[in-house]
């Protein structure tokens, strides 16, 4: 586990001052900074390069971009393809479309043969807003995490979401990453720690009793649900829990026996999520009381971005009452 002395932006709780940006814009300033890097990498879209921010590399790296039109299964194959021969491919679409459209190629084409493909699903959770339900990819991390080989990150803001991208070009290995579409709180820095596998803290309290493990944007939630608990009297941890495989099982069971109560936080459905990874982990090794904040068995809907988050407790309250829940039942 990296130091918990994580340095974050100034103002993180005024949502009124702090920087705002989509972690989609991470995705496309991370590929460009690989592209520069090294020639092999490359990028495929599937019609959606402005959508996806792919269209930053295609304009510095034009001869090393390939645009497949509305073909989600042809861009895990070809993918495939290019790595098989040395390439390091970056595929783009939405997260309904890749991985949900194309899951069996990517699990024939790319897991089983342990190819270095990056599968970077875009407009990910119930923050689609209008968009609805048929857009809103509240699945896609249960449809990775499940398949061998492949590794799952998922960035708290636009600042994280380059260093993962970054950093997943050169892993050497089939990686998932997700990205929303609207503007989040920008709160961690170039000089925040992040490293593929490592959970780190951003709130640590003088005598935690629950700690919330949360990842992606919702953890700006987790930390103002944090520090308004701490005004009522409440102290917890909060942990950046961003690589849900491989999830980082040592900050995970440290986690709990420090505060031996967890709360979960995803924009994701509880089955088969990041709280079920940690689930899976504590089952093994260290029992404690959890709770789930994230979508319950449920479809999206249209609405505004915020609106949906609350309406699928999964808003700053929901995090408080979780808990609260969670502190009672040790």
């Amino acid at each position: 586990m990296i130091s918990p002395n994580a340095q974050l932006a100034e103002n993180i709780f005024d949502l009124g001052n702090v920087g705002q940006a989509p972690t989609r814009d991470g995705y496309g300033k991370g590929v460009v900074e690989a592209g520069e890097k090294d020639e092999k990498v490359v990028v495929l879209c599937a019609d959606l390069a402005e959508s996806t921010r792919s269209h930053w590399f295609r304009e510095k790296f034009p001869a090393r971009y390939i645009e497949l039109g509305v073909a989600e299964q042809n861009l895990a194959t070809v993918g495939s393809g290019l790595a098989n021969y040395g390439k390091i491919p970056f595929i783009s679409s939405y997260a309904v479309f890749s991985p949900g459209r194309n899951n069996e190629q990517i699990r024939t084409t790319i897991s089983l043969n342990n190819l270095p493909v990056k599968i970077c699903g875009m407009h990910a959770g119930v923050s689609v807003g209008p968009d609805g339900a048929t857009h809103q990819a509240l699945e896609d991390m249960a449809l990775m995490r499940v398949q061998p080989n492949i590794v799952v990150v998922y960035p708290c803001d636009a600042e994280e979401a380059r260093k993962a991208t970054y950093a997943a070009a050169f892993n050497g290995k089939p990686t998932y990453l997700r990205f929303a579409r609207e503007k989040t709180p920008l709160f961690t820095t170039k000089d925040t720690p992040f490293e593929i596998g490592k959970a780190y803290y951003v709130w640590e309290g003088e005598k935690p009793e629950v700690t919330i493990i949360a990842c992606g944007p919702l953890l700006h939630n987790a930390l103002l649900a944090a520090k308004e608990l701490e005004s009522e009297g409440i102290s917890v941890d909060v942990l950046n829990n961003h690589t849900i495989k491989p999830m980082d099982r040592g900050a995970v069971i440290a986690a709990a026996k420090k505060t031996g109560a967890l709360v979960t936080v995803e924009e994701h459905q509880v089955a088969c999520g990041m709280g079920s990874a940690v689930a899976e982990i504590l089952a093994e090794e260290y029992p404690v009381p959890m709770e789930f904040v994230g979508v319950r068995d449920r479809f999206g809907q249209s609405g505004e971005p915020n609106e949906l988050i609350e309406h699928y407790g999964m808003g700053v309250s929901a995090v408080k009452d979780a808990v609260k829940k969670a502190q009672g039942r040790k």
